[in-house]
């Protein structure tokens, strides 16, 4: 059951895959289907059901485009 929920300023984010990397649970990934307006494949949350809203991605995003929500 999920505890959390993150969501993106996609349109700001440059692909970077730092959130990717350090969330526990792996349930970020980059979305290779979508470009941005800056030309980058943006993060995005792959399986909702597994966020444990432990914000470990936002206080790793270098650019400040993820937002935590903790149920």
């Amino acid at each position: 059951m999920a505890k959390g929920t993150v969501t993106f300023k996609q349109e700001i984010c440059k692909g970077c895959g730092l959130c990717v990397t350090v969330c526990p649970v792996q349930c970020l990934a980059l979305d290779r289907t979508q470009i941005n307006a800056k030309g980058y494949n943006p993060a995005y949350l792959k399986e909702p059901d597994k966020c444990i809203g432990c914000a470990n991605c936002a206080t790793m995003c270098p650019d400040v485009v993820i937002t935590v929500e903790r149920f």
